[in-house]
């Protein structure tokens, strides 16, 4: 089953909503081709692709926090590292067990929950903020 990005989760600030659905593609991509059997071939693209963007869209989003000096900043970034924690655990089981399934259902219950409760909470919180400063803030590439 598909997840699918609608308006209520964009942020304003299209760098960060591109990120956002480049990520549901991704996902989706796997799921899909977990319904077709055949979730064991994409896990490792899936898996490079997480720990790149881990690394890409955590620094984005941290560095413009930073420099909007957004009061909620600390939350936000602990909030990026028990991600980064969980995404480790499921790197580490996939470098030692391989293409599993569990693996594959870890991988997706990590990530779609994560797309769940961060992007829509604390994401949008951001970029609302961000709004409110104005088109410096939102517009910013």
């Amino acid at each position: 089953m598909a997840i699918e990005w609608t308006e209520e989760l964009a942020t304003g600030v299209t760098i960060i909503d591109d990120q956002h659905k480049e990520l549901f593609r991704r996902i989706n991509a796997l799921l899909e081709a977990c319904s077709r059997g055949k979730g064991k071939e994409e896990i490792a693209r899936v898996i490079q692709f997480l720990e790149d963007y881990v690394i890409s869209h955590f620094s984005e989003e941290e560095e413009r926090m930073q420099q909007s000096s957004y009061p909620a900043y600390a939350e936000h970034k602990a909030q990026h590292e028990e991600f980064k924690r969980n995404f480790a655990e499921v790197k580490q089981l996939f470098e030692t067990n391989g293409p599993a399934v569990f693996v594959v259902i870890k991988t997706n219950h990590v990530v779609i929950d994560w797309l769940k409760a961060h992007i829509k909470r604390i994401d949008r919180a951001f970029g609302a903020f961000l709004q409110a400063a104005g088109p410096a803030g939102a517009q910013k590439a």
